[in-house]
């Protein structure tokens, strides 16, 4: 949490769901960006934003895929709460975080106000170390620095969108490891597939961190979350036994949610008035993460480096100068 400042709590929780958390809200007029909205807590995240009646771009590599969605979201299809319509407007737009290209594409076609920026999208756990052309390890070079740089050429919209929200889907796995600024791209040290996606993961909310610090000016806030454990295409390259196995050590702490349970903090963070103005922090559960100490085996709480303002800082200026120099 914050320094200084109170835990924020909400009547929500752990089984709560996406629509249970909107429930209520009024997003009719606003305007979202979902990356990653195709599959997964992407979809449920912008099924939810949609019937709130925001209207929702979904960011996705394949717009074929991001089509069916937009289209199972529209007609209520796949809805395993309510089977409820959208009120808000289901949009798809190509967007590939590992190309550059591809994020000026998308944003250069962006017009007119942005309310809700929700980095969704991201990879987990790659076997082997795969860098992209520029020499970033593929982990963070996607959950990192894809959005960053989208977040960047989105702020003019997202200004003109204030107050505007941003919101990192960050994950548990941030305790495993802190930002390695000395060797972010394992070129020195050997590569672990967990620790490559923690340090990932960090970046994400020290990420929301820097945008509070440097844009709530502009009436922009960000914040970050875990979603959850949540069987997803996400752990594809995962131990099929790992979940069951945290889940044991948790001795039951750890819920497995479904999708629609794992969108809850998300749409929480991008939609609730209980955030309103509130930024720099995390989530988990819906509910602000307490701290905790870092520890591979830990399944709760916030590590103190991944809410660091210096560690922010610092993250964004390497993120910068890696942009610059490719």
């Amino acid at each position: 949490m914050a320094s200084g400042q109170p835990r924020i709590a909400t009547p929500f929780g752990s089984h709560s769901t996406a629509a249970e958390v909107l429930a209520g809200v009024d997003l009719s007029g606003k305007r979202a960006i979902v990356t990653g909205g195709a599959s997964g807590i992407g979809i449920e995240t912008a099924r939810a934003l949609a019937r709130a009646g925001a209207e929702v771009t979904l960011a996705v590599r394949d717009t074929n895929a991001g089509e069916r969605a937009a289209a199972e979201i529209l007609d209520g299809t796949g809805d395993r709460d309510t089977g409820t319509t959208a009120a808000g407007a289901v949009r798809v737009a190509a967007l590939d975080l590992l190309d550059r290209c591809s994020i000026t594409a998308f944003s250069a076609a962006w017009e007119g106000p942005l309310h809700i920026l929700l980095n969704n999208a991201g990879i987990m756990a790659l076997p082997e170390l795969q860098l992209t052309a520029a020499g970033w390890e593929l982990q963070f070079a996607t959950n990192h620095l894809g959005h960053f740089e989208l977040a960047l050429s989105l702020r003019d919209a997202l200004a003109a969108g204030a107050p505007a929200r941003v919101v990192a889907v960050s994950s548990t796995a941030h305790l495993r490891s802190p930002v390695h600024f000395e060797d972010i791209h394992f070129r020195a040290r050997p590569y672990e597939p967990l620790l490559a996606y923690g340090q990932s993961k960090t970046a994400n909310a020290l990420f929301a961190v820097g945008v509070s610090a440097r844009w709530s000016q502009d009436g922009i806030t960000a914040n970050a979350l875990m979603p959850g454990a949540i069987a997803t295409r996400l752990q594809r390259h995962m131990d099929p036994e790992y979940l069951a196995r945290a889940r044991a050590r948790s001795g039951g702490t750890l819920i497995a949610k479904t999708p629609a349970q794992g969108a809850a903090t998300s749409v929480l963070l991008a939609g609730s008035p209980l955030l309103e103005g509130v930024g720099g922090r995390y989530f988990e559960d819906c509910n602000e993460a307490t701290p905790t100490t870092p520890a591979a085996d830990a399944l709760q709480g916030v590590a103190p480096y991944a809410l660091d303002p210096a560690g922010a800082e610092r993250l964004w200026e390497e993120s910068l100068r890696l942009l610059a120099a490719t």
